[in-house]
Formats: structure tokens, sequence, C-alpha cells
């Protein structure tokens, strides 16, 4: 069975995203990033196939979409995996190589994790799954990466870390990435009209 390809991303509601970025950014910017970054994510990630993009509260804005299930990270990423080969990615590293996910996706062990350079991860593509594999997890931790590994291994799933990369949370990793030499579309124009800002 193909891997089904998952982006996770929030509404784009203001206030409720990048909300770390908020109070350097305003309101409307930092929206405005959100969406850049989600929309060029989706452009990465169409040429792969099979991609669902899954907010967190229903929109119309990028359809078609799949809600996220309620309850925790872990519980909302075991609903969107339902059992079935597929890799989960986050919208907040627009930069990322799509080689970095085909690896994750060409990856033998059960499970492999994209690691961030902050402790979690970018992206975590399953091959099996198990109800256990994200029990006592500590969401948007430094230690979030490491103990997501050790849930799945005490699960009986192998487990793989692919190439690491770095999310945009903070204004010291928007400044990083705008100095990237190549910028997707919609940050780059996002950029382009926010450059007071930085």
């Amino acid at each position: 069975m193909r891997p089904a390809i998952i982006l996770f991303a929030k509404a784009p509601i203001a206030g409720h995203v990048k909300t770390r970025l908020e109070p350097a950014l305003g309101t409307q910017a930092t929206l405005a990033l959100h969406e850049a970054f989600v929309l060029d994510m989706i452009e990465k990630l169409l040429p792969l196939g099979g991609l669902e993009v899954h907010p967190d509260i229903a929109t119309d804005v990028w359809l078609p979409s799949q809600l996220q299930a309620p309850g925790d990270l872990g519980e909302k990423m075991l609903h969107a995996l339902d059992g079935r080969p597929a890799c989960i990615i986050g919208s907040d590293a627009p930069t990322l190589p799509v080689t970095h996910v085909e690896a994750l996706l060409a990856s033998p062990a059960d499970i492999a994790l994209g690691p961030c350079e902050d402790g979690g991860f970018y992206a975590i593509s399953c091959r099996r799954t198990h109800p256990e594999m994200f029990r006592g997890v500590e969401w948007s931790s430094a230690s979030t990466l490491k103990q997501t590994e050790e849930a799945a291994r005490r699960s009986r799933l192998t487990v793989e870390r692919g190439p690491a990369w770095y999310d945009v949370d903070r204004i010291e990793d928007l400044r990083r990435l705008r100095d990237e030499p190549a910028l997707p579309k919609h940050t780059r124009l996002w950029f382009n009209a926010n450059k007071l800002l930085l």
C-alpha cells in the first residue's frame, strides 16, 4: 500500500497560530506567515501523491481536508494514521527538503522520525502502529523525540531517525529562515512584504 502523506496544519485563525512569533510580528503578519508556510508545504508535498491536509479546526481554506481528532497530539496522530502506512508532517518547516520526507518513507523501520533541533520532530513515517506508541510522551518539549522513540520501542516497534531539520517557532528561527539561499514562493513573498518587522 502506498503511504499516505498527511500534513498537520492549524486552521488559519488570527491569534491561534504561531503564537510565539505574534508579539514581534503582530497578529495579521503572523497569520499570513502561517498561511504561507502551509501553502508552501502543500505545494512541496503534492507531487509525492496521496496528500491529505488535516487541520485542527474545521476550515474550508484548504480543501479537501480532514479534521484532526480530539485529544493530545499523540491521539490526533494515531487517529490520522488509522493503522495504515503513512507519514505525518508538520507545517512549521517550509524549507524542509522533500528528499528528507522521501528518506523517511524509504526507511525499513516501523517508525522513522525526522528530528528537529529543538528536541521534537518535523515528521513521523509509520509502516506499523500500536495503540501505546505515544504513551507518556510530553509534547512540545526538548524530550519529545527521545520519549517518542522510547514509547515506540516499548510497543515493540522498530525505530530509526532520518535527516534532521529545523522548525520555525521563534524570532531567531525566522531570521535564520530569512537568510536561507532559496525560499519557497509563498514564504518568499511574505518576507518581501514584511521586511520591516525583522
